[in-house]
């Protein structure tokens, strides 16, 4: 029999970002699609790590899967250096309460096409990426990603096509999405959150096209219906402190 879980709103204060101690990253997150499925609160903590909560908007978990183009990746005071500094990424996620009381993110997979980015970020912030053949192709009125894993197993595969639409005000339950500036892993068995500093997305309506992934069930989960919420964003330009202990 399953726990019963009481909901878990998102923190209000977090939806804004903290001063960075220290930077160690920068990036821009570009072509960027939010996908999201309602899940049973239930059934996705049981999938997270104690002492992380996952959160709940409706009373529902969220899981969400988001392909974009990464660009301008480089170490502060450092140029972006020619192809290793830009590559497609695509993320599965939920949102999370950790015991310091902040909201944040919880990663279930991240697919990334270079593999010293991969195994830097798997090394340094404990966050179980995975090595993958990937593309996204931008066409009049269309993003296309596709992407097929290559490197620690070869299951998990996407090809996500979107159009994106206007431009939209957000809605609380796309604050509760995207307005997110920190994520949690574990590094040697301790829990650590790194933060992230960036503008409000800018965001903007979008049609699903297609939707072929098994990113879902390599986490664990059913394997979902149609998505219940998409958005798409030209991007934002990111900074990334350094990882810390909770």
């Amino acid at each position: 029999m399953l726990t019963e879980y009481v909901p878990l709103s998102m923190n209000p204060s977090d939806t804004i970002p903290e001063p960075l101690g220290h930077v160690v990253m920068l990036q821009s997150w570009c072509d960027l699609t939010f996908l999201h499925w309602r899940y049973p609160l239930e059934f996705v903590q049981r999938l997270v790590p104690p002492p992380l909560r996952v959160e709940s908007f409706d009373g529902s978990a969220w899981v969400g899967i988001t392909p974009f183009f990464l660009r301008g990746l480089r170490a502060k005071l450092l140029p972006a250096l020619p192809w290793i500094s830009q590559f497609p990424e695509t993320n599965c996620r939920t949102y999370v309460r950790a015991p310091d009381g902040h909201s944040g993110i919880w990663f279930f997979s991240l697919d990334a096409a270079r593999i010293l980015a991969v195994m830097g970020a798997r090394l340094t912030y404990g966050l179980p990426y995975a090595w993958s053949r990937m593309r996204v192709t931008k066409t009049v009125g269309q993003v296309t990603y596709e992407s097929a894993r290559r490197w620690p197993d070869s299951r998990s595969r996407t090809r996500i096509v979107v159009e994106p639409g206007d431009e939209i005000n957000p809605e609380p339950l796309d604050v509760f999405h995207t307005a997110r500036f920190r994520l949690y892993s574990f590094v040697l068995g301790k829990l650590i959150c790194a933060k992230v500093d960036h503008a409000p997305w800018p965001l903007r309506s979008a049609r699903l096209v297609e939707a072929q992934q098994t990113l879902t069930e390599a986490a664990g989960l059913s394997q979902p219906l149609q998505a219940e919420m998409v958005r798409y964003s030209p991007g934002v330009d990111v900074r990334i402190g350094s990882p810390a202990l909770v």
